[in-house]
């Protein structure tokens, strides 16, 4: 359907494509991978022809109707949700268009020369439209959008009135709406909740059409490729299997790769050892030549390309007392809407919370309450003795100083640091090289949260309290997020919608309910098994 042959892409001074190929077939479920800036948005963008290879040829077959879903959702305003995803539904939505104005045609006296010729077109036009599901479309637009977590009071309320991230919701509806032969989805997974992100997991497990997607959520990539293409170097390479497989895959090849340089390294040693002893001696000549014509001809093996893998060790942090954060009898409410109503939890030194609720629970509330960035409305929030709580929340990015650069930003934080020490820092939260020296103000969302964790876990804190930190962050920095809060030693209460993130490092859960409060010992992977659901919002 798709395919790509040997294309070369460059920007400025940045290769992205040297010779590249692949292709996406019918049917295919394909997760696109690679670093940051190696270049899957530019492929995505080659295949729409938004861009253009400089060498090669982009082919898409004849007929093949593609949806492509980016970050880049443009302006919306002045209708309502639905009538927007029922506006991005491709052909069936320009049909719909066509017979609203062929029925005001037939509806106006002045044309009614025209009449046999406009019930000619409209039944035409309507048997196409019924044979789109053009009836049915408002109600697949609905379940859709219920699906990605609106309300049928968001699905009717102004879209411009909707906030950068539900928007992206809609622009996505749009594409699932369209069922286009091919969709390309640029990280789908970003700004949805746990339940959500299900309902799209299984709405593109069932999708009969070819998919080529990115995305930093591991569990997602894996239920729904089949196939992986990494961008590494500027070339691409396929795995067959999921985004696990390909990570073994790539980790053999690398292995026996290495075997084979080595060999050839010790080969090559042993062979000039002997040129270099013996190229004086006439007895020895011939050889000598010999083995100087052989190594000409050897094709060399290159060590394999090895991805810089970031590792960040914590300080032991100060030891806390037993009981970290106490609540008692805590009521909230938000206008008429009462949050809680009484709620009482304790989080002891150790333990690791995984707070879990459907959307307007109260999990960032709850947290916000802990940090002091709240106040309850009855009842009585405790932090325990010595407890030095670190908070991260999306809003924290938000005090970074504009001006500043990374580097500055991180000497600000911590003045008696040595410099080494602090770039080694930047280091292992993706900020190498020159990417140092940039200005918050130029950074992205990624980035921005990135710095901000740097700077909180450099001097670490005994109690992380942490809501949804794994957004924006690309599956390398998750990881080493992952083995670096794996061997912290001090207590966490963490929101994330990363099945991932919350397996490996919760031994708790917090599950937020409208009978009140539900607590499991155990952790996401238990909660899992004894409830039969990944998220309060499904019930299997």
């Amino acid at each position: 359907m798709i395919r790509l042959d040997n294309i070369g892409k460059q920007h400025g001074q940045q290769i992205l494509f040297v010779e590249a190929s692949a292709q996406l077939n019918k049917g295919e479920k394909v997760g696109l991978v690679g670093p940051n800036g190696a270049g899957k948005s530019t492929l995505f963008r080659m295949i729409v022809q938004r861009e253009h290879p400089d060498e090669g040829q982009v082919s898409v077959d004849r007929g093949v109707t593609i949806g492509y879903f980016d970050q880049d959702v443009g302006e919306m305003s002045g209708q309502s949700a639905v009538a927007a995803v029922m506006d991005g539904a491709g052909p069936v939505s320009e049909i719909a268009t066509e017979l609203k104005a062929l029925e005001a045609a037939m509806a106006d006296p002045e044309r009614m020369d025209e009449m046999d010729k406009l019930v000619e077109r409209f039944g035409v036009v309507q048997g196409r439209y019924e044979e789109l599901g053009g009836y049915a479309l408002e109600g697949r637009a609905r379940e859709i959008l219920a699906g990605l977590g609106f309300t049928e009071e968001m699905m009717d309320g102004d879209v411009g009135a909707l906030s950068g991230g539900w928007k992206m919701r809609v622009a996505l509806a749009r594409i699932l709406l369209m069922r286009p032969d091919v969709m390309l989805l640029d990280e789908p997974s970003n700004h949805l909740d746990l339940e959500s992100l299900i309902w799209l997991e299984s709405f593109l497990k069932n999708f009969e059409g070819a998919l080529l997607m990115t995305s930093h959520d591991r569990e997602f990539m894996n239920r729904i490729v089949t196939k992986i293409v990494e961008i590494d170097g500027g070339e691409l390479t396929t795995y067959s299997g999921n985004y696990d497989f390909y990570e073994q895959q790539r980790a053999q090849n690398e292995k026996q790769q290495q075997a084979q340089f080595d060999r050839q390294q010790a080969m090559l040693a042993k062979e000039l050892k002997f040129i270099e002893r013996f190229k004086a001696r006439a007895s020895h000549a011939a050889q000598v030549q010999s083995r100087v014509k052989k190594l000409e001809k050897i094709e060399k093996v290159e060590p394999p390309k090895r991805r810089q893998t970031m590792l960040f060790e914590f300080q032991p942090p100060p030891r806390s007392g037993d009981d970290v954060a106490k609540l008692e009898r805590v009521v909230k409410g938000y206008g008429k809407r009462r949050i809680y109503n009484g709620l009482d939890f304790l989080v002891r030194r150790g333990e690791r919370w995984c707070v879990m609720g459907v959307n307007g629970a109260g999990k960032s509330t709850l947290l916000k309450l802990i940090a002091g960035d709240s106040k309850p409305d009855d009842g009585a929030v405790t932090i325990g003795g010595s407890v030095k709580m670190g908070y991260f929340a999306q809003h924290a990015m938000e005090i970074l100083k504009p001006e500043q650069t990374v580097f500055d930003s991180l000497v600000d934080k911590f003045p008696r640091a040595s410099q080494g020490s602090l770039r080694a820092l930047a280091g292992c939260f993706g900020f190498s090289g020159e990417e140092i020296e940039k200005k918050c103000r130029v950074l992205s969302g990624g980035e921005k949260a990135r710095l901000v964790l740097a700077q909180m876990l450099f001097d670490p804190p005994n109690f992380l309290v942490l809501d949804e930190p794994t957004n924006h962050l690309d599956m390398a920095t998750k990881q080493m997020m992952i083995t670096a809060l794996s061997n912290y030693e001090g207590t966490m209460l963490f929101v994330s919608h990363d099945r991932h993130f919350l397996g490996a490092l919760s031994n708790r859960v917090l599950e937020l309910t409208p009978e009140g409060p539900h607590l499991y010992g155990g952790g996401y992977t238990e909660y899992v098994a004894r409830t039969g659901h990944e998220a309060p919002g499904l019930r299997s």
